[in-house]
């Protein structure tokens, strides 16, 4: 379904052919087509204002101390793929992720346990490791600062590594050794753990509910401001684009 616009070529016009490309990922050819104006403005407006949205998204540091600040204690840490096209030459095997077996790009992202989103971090190439890309942003420290805990999966066991003396600030569940299998006390720790975890995964849900982000067909580059855009829109009603565009 083509969404019109009564205005199009106002500023209060731009907002519905932006979110029909952004929640609904119509090609830009079709709003336009559909409000009277051309292919390239469309691409223009989306840019524009994903732009001025991503600018809006909070800051590592900002994001735990605002969560420590409004009384809560515990973030949950998680990780997942933004689906891309295959690309051509070099760019093609460090967007392959063997994990999930598919082109894509990584984004690790803090989420309160409610599960609204509180920072995203930058899209990176699918072939890195989620632990890997939390040392890049410095993660467990900026955690550490704020007097914030974080609650991840097994995929991030040793990314905390202060010492056995020293308070995690991400707590993760046990793996069991090849020659070792779990306690009974690890066993139902994990699935403690994955119950409080359940609400990040919700998140993600929520948050590739914007269909732009079901396989990114633009260029990679440009997937971080989308990301941190959309993440803003997910946080709040998707009136405030129109009051944002006004």
């Amino acid at each position: 379904m083509i969404t019109r616009c009564r205005t199009p070529r106002t500023t209060s016009g731009i907002a519905t052919p932006v979110l029909a490309v952004l929640r609904c990922d119509q090609r830009p050819g079709d709003p336009a087509d559909a409000n009277g104006v051309h292919r390239a403005t469309v691409t223009r407006w989306v840019r524009e204002v994903v732009g001025l949205l991503a600018a809006r998204a909070p800051r590592l540091d900002r994001a735990c101390k605002k969560t420590v600040l409004s009384g809560g204690g515990i973030a949950l840490l998680d990780g997942s793929l933004i689906r891309t096209r295959r690309r051509t030459g070099g760019e093609n095997r460090k967007n392959y992720s063997g994990k999930h077996r598919c082109h894509g790009l990584l984004v690790i992202a803090l989420t309160d346990d409610r599960g609204r989103l509180l920072w995203g971090s930058a899209a990176r190439p699918g072939r890195s490791s989620e632990i890997t890309a939390c040392r890049h942003d410095r993660l467990a420290a900026h955690l550490r600062a704020a007097g914030l805990d974080a609650i991840a999966d097994l995929g991030f066991v040793g990314l905390d590594d202060n010492g056995p003396d020293a308070d995690p600030a991400v707590v993760t569940g046990y793996k069991a050794a090849r020659h070792r299998s779990m306690t009974r006390g690890q066993r139902l720790s994990n699935k403690a753990l994955a119950a409080v975890r359940a609400a990040a995964e919700h998140c993600f849900a929520h948050l590739k509910n914007w269909c732009v982000l079901g396989k990114v067909r633009t260029d990679p580059k440009w997937a971080t401001a989308l990301v941190r855009a959309v993440l803003v829109l997910t946080n709040r009603d998707s009136v405030s684009l129109r009051v944002f565009c006004r």
